[in-house]
């Protein structure tokens, strides 16, 4: 029975939006950890003035689950990054399936594709940091996020944790906004004050 274990599916509903109650289906995979519903409720009231056109990156994707949520509650545009081969392919079957032409899914490393985005002109609203709790380099993952060139001027980072961040630790242009913790997550919005691209 151990060989069939990654063949199970696992779902989650959407909570609000356009497709809100639809069920995201992702693989049972032990890594794989789906930001839950009362989180996601609390993100998407603290995004809600800014969610509206806005173009989203969600870097470690797996189920997909806040990029979707965020291209349900009207974002312009989401890009997906994740690495797991067969997650991917769940990830792209959710957008295929829920016909999100807006969304993209890319099948990369977070830092390979960070290191990459510099040479695009490719800039986010709204980052989406829910990295493996099991290999939290959540400090090393934000300060990339601030030097790749992908924020926009004031963009929101959301970063997802399973440490109590500590200021002095992350880009020193970053704002806190909002923090809570529920259990041992630990959950934060920031406000990345970048210079505009020349």
């Amino acid at each position: 029975m151990k060989n069939t274990q990654s063949s199970k599916k696992n779902s989650l509903r959407i909570i609000g939006g356009e497709l809100r109650s639809r069920k995201i289906g992702f693989p049972d995979i032990e890594e794989l950890r789906p930001t839950p519903d009362r989180i996601r409720e609390t993100l998407f009231n603290w995004l809600q003035d800014c969610i509206q056109e806005s173009e989203c990156l969600d870097l470690f994707a797996g189920s997909g689950a806040l990029g979707i949520e965020a291209l349900s509650r009207g974002a312009q545009r989401a890009v997906f990054v994740e690495c797991n081969r067969q997650v991917y392919a769940a990830l792209q079957e959710n957008l295929q399936r829920f016909r999100l032409d807006k969304g993209e899914a890319i099948n990369a490393e977070a830092a390979q594709w960070q290191k990459s985005c510099g040479d695009t002109a490719q800039q986010f609203d709204i980052v989406f940091l829910d990295p493996p709790f099991s290999d939290d380099n959540i400090y090393e993952v934000c300060a990339r996020l601030d030097r790749c060139g992908c924020l926009k001027p004031k963009s929101k980072i959301y970063v997802e944790s399973g440490l109590q961040l500590e200021c002095p630790g992350l880009p020193n242009n970053w704002t806190r906004l909002k923090h809570k913790q529920a259990g041992q997550v630990y959950y934060y919005l920031f406000e990345a004050n970048t210079n505009p691209k020349k």
